[in-house]
């Protein structure tokens, strides 16, 4: 089947990959004997399908329809910017609180490199939402009407980018938190180091189910695969902020933190890791 021709054709079978309930790739063969593959990654990042005529061995992609593919570059752009902008502002603020004298300056700069932080987490959980869907009748992906939520959390990518979102929103309390005065070694713990440890565990869970969807199962090394390199940076970048968090805990003991020096360079390099990402994405694009 060519992208000029219009006429419907149907589905024989299809093969379903992914893991557990989640399916990630989608291949069916259409009744003139060409298949069609959708991939949950290429599907909301680029609006692409692949489709390969019967008898030839080239495969060639097919994008989604104009609507579908603005939305998509639109969300991408403030997805990736905001990522950046708030992995900037989180370098600065580990910076000062590592070389200057911190106190109420980095943690207005935290503040604000948390509020980039959620405006990207949205921003990607709204490019899922509105993705294109695939219709098995005519081979190609199908733009849906706008929406602003919805609760899909059999979806992979969805699950995903809503952990992601709800770890930027935990994020918030943390920083909320780093602005009060005069907080207690207990208070601090709960209201600044306990949502810095959850934030960072949801980091990470989303980390893994968005490598489990590139990868369409367990997780490995795809270097050809730019999506890929944009999941295991923000990962490691993930593991950074955990390891932070953890050495951020206050002693109730004797009201001294673990290891500043590995809070602070855990916090810079993390963030660094989700501005290298943040870039990487304005290339992930229809």
């Amino acid at each position: 089947m060519t992208e000029s021709q219009g006429r419907r054709v149907s589905r024989t079978e299809e093969t379903a990959e992914g893991a557990g309930p989640f399916t990630t790739r989608l291949t069916w063969r259409l009744r003139d004997g060409g298949t069609a593959v959708w991939e949950s990654r290429p599907a909301r990042k680029r609006g692409l399908l692949t489709l390969r005529a019967a008898g030839e061995s080239q495969s060639r992609t097919r994008g989604a329809d104009s609507v579908s593919m603005r939305r998509l570059r639109r969300l991408n752009t403030i997805a990736a910017g905001a990522f950046v902008i708030g992995g900037g502002l989180f370098v600065s603020g580990a910076a000062v609180a590592q070389f200057g004298t911190g106190g109420a300056t980095g943690a207005w700069i935290y503040f604000l490199g948390g509020l980039f932080f959620n405006t990207g987490g949205y921003a990607s959980l709204l490019q899922v939402i509105n993705a294109p869907r695939q219709d098995s009748r005519i081979g190609a992906l199908s733009a849906r009407r706008w929406r602003w939520w919805s609760y899909e959390p059999g979806r992979i990518d969805w699950l995903s980018t809503f952990l992601l979102f709800a770890g930027t929103l935990v994020f918030g309390i943390n920083l909320l938190g780093s602005l009060m005065q005069g907080l207690t070694v207990r208070q601090a713990n709960a209201l600044i180091w306990s949502p810095d440890l959850i934030g960072c565990t949801l980091f990470l869970v989303s980390g893994h189910l968005a490598l489990v969807e590139v990868c369409h199962g367990r997780p490995g090394i795809r270097a050809h695969d730019l999506g890929w390199w944009i999941v295991a940076v923000n990962q490691l970048g993930s593991a950074l902020f955990l390891a932070s968090a953890l050495a951020d805990f206050t002693r109730p003991a004797t009201g001294s933190v673990v290891n500043i020096d590995i809070a602070n360079w855990g916090t810079l390099a993390g963030a660094l890791c989700f501005c290298v990402g943040g870039v990487l994405q304005f290339y992930e694009r229809p």
